[in-house]
């Protein structure tokens, strides 16, 4: 039996030093990665994964060793199966927490790809400004963005757990490759996305779902069945709210562009889904904007959707079922208009997205602006100018043609503007007497150099 533990022993601390070499291979992203200094995330982005990736290499490198001390300590005359368990453990969360690596080596890896790199740098700047509401009610988290195959974007919100444990420090987005065609459809799922984030800030899904039970509730407590459907759906709804203030038309027009599928899938309501199915999703979208940017051209898409997709043909119970979602998502529109968010009772929902800006009016005027002086859009607002093209797309005013290569110019230019910025405002923080000129209302949001890395063992510099 000792023999057998002896060899146990060996086998096993050959193991786990073999679990430090491997360690020892996981670099910092900023001396293993290549790409252009507009391409590369903010620095706070950097500095995030940085640290929450050097805190992981440390945890586990401690527990390799503390299992190597145990085995040429009291572990040598444990069991040959009590090792074992123990090593087991050790790799299952080895593992683990490699699952960190993996998921920001997603984020920070396309940013070498030619011409990629540069988008996805403008499209973190966009979703920052996606983030950005009137009176900064909460702290934003940097948001990084990337490319994956599927139909569907997705975010891994800040604060929520990453694989191993611990909390993301930042907001990662994952858009569709697809999506990359234009103004539209890019724009619509990232500020979707960035609106689940917001939400989630704000505290809206569970302060909204109170007020919905106290508005729709009958008097045994029970909802209406359009209110159950529609309290199950709400994290969706919301996050399709933050889309539309944000950009108008342009919201809709891209969730149409996403949830254009099959007809029998248009109208399949899963039972267990938190989306609402796409027919009575794109109907939500123009009630919610007839009510927040008032124009005849959202009922007009209403009833282009329903032209697509006409009822007939489905059963009396499904039919039925329509026509009372449809009746109540007026009142529901009103209810996400008027809503109060705590901690900011002085304003309404409605009006922290200042839906004047994306009227329609408002829209195709700057748009037209936008003619005659091109780098007017680029110092817009990053979800302004993307409403103002999709707007004029859904006028009429410019080709999808058009519309893909203005869209791609205006990446390119935010990704550069942002790290300009950033670097002007780290050289003014180095050098007093150096003063930046920087325009005026320029925010270092977007892609930076992050100045220099420390030892793994310490942390990643502030600037």
């Amino acid at each position: 039996m000792h023999g057998t533990s002896s060899t146990a022993r060996r086998l096993l601390a050959g193991e786990a030093r073999a679990l430090l070499t491997r360690l020892d291979r996981v670099q910092p992203f900023a001396v293993r990665e290549t790409m252009l200094p507009a391409a590369a995330p903010s620095p706070a982005a950097q500095i995030g994964i940085e640290r929450t990736l050097v805190a992981g290499r440390r945890e586990l490198r401690g527990r390799v060793h503390a299992y190597l001390a145990w085995l040429a300590g009291e572990g040598a005359a444990a069991t040959p199966a009590e090792m074992q368990r123990r090593f087991t453990a050790l790799r299952w969360r080895f593992n683990d927490v490699l699952g960190q690596f993996d998921l920001f080596q997603q984020t920070i890896t396309q940013r070498s790809e030619h011409e990629i790199g540069l988008w996805l740098s403008g499209m973190d700047v966009a979703a920052a400004d996606a983030l950005d509401v009137p009176g900064r009610p909460f702290d934003p988290p940097p948001v990084v963005c990337y490319l994956d195959r599927g139909p569907g974007a997705a975010i891994r919100r800040a604060k929520t757990r990453l694989p191993g444990g611990g909390t993301s420090p930042i907001a990662i987005v994952r858009v569709p490759r697809e999506r990359m065609v234009g103004g539209y459809g890019l724009s619509s799922s990232l500020c979707h996305e960035v609106g689940h984030q917001g939400a989630a800030l704000l505290g809206l899904v569970p302060s909204l779902q109170t007020e919905l039970r106290a508005r729709a509730a009958a008097p045994g407590g029970r909802l209406p069945l359009p209110w159950a459907l529609f309290s199950r759906w709400l994290p969706e709804i919301v996050a399709d709210f933050w889309a539309i203030g944000k950009l108008g038309v342009t919201a809709t027009m891209g969730l149409i562009g996403v949830v254009s599928l099959p007809r029998r899938f248009v109208f399949r309501l899963d039972p267990l889904d938190s989306h609402p199915f796409p027919w009575i999703r794109v109907r939500l979208g123009t009630a919610i904007g007839e009510l927040l940017q008032p124009d005849p051209q959202w009922r007009a898409l209403g009833e282009l959707w329903s032209a697509l997709y006409p009822v007939d043909g489905l059963d009396a119970e499904a039919r039925a079922l329509l026509a009372s979602l449809t009746s109540a998502a007026p009142e529901l529109a009103a209810l996400l208009v008027s809503h109060r968010p705590q901690g900011r009772e002085e304003v309404t929902l409605g009006g922290l997205f200042q839906p004047a800006q994306r009227s329609p009016r408002h829209l195709i005027a700057l748009y037209e602006a936008a003619r005659r002086r091109p780098e007017l859009l680029d110092r817009t607002a990053p979800t302004l100018a993307f409403a103002a093209l999709g707007q004029a797309r859904a006028a009429g005013l410019i080709s999808p043609e058009a519309e893909s290569r203005r869209a791609e110019a205006l990446l390119r230019g935010w990704a550069l503007r942002s790290t300009l910025a950033t670097t002007a405002a780290c050289a003014h923080r180095s050098s007093p007497a150096v003063r930046p000129v920087v325009p005026r209302k320029a925010v270092p949001v977007g892609g930076g150099l992050l100045l220099r890395t420390l030892p793994e063992e310490e942390s990643w510099a502030h600037h």
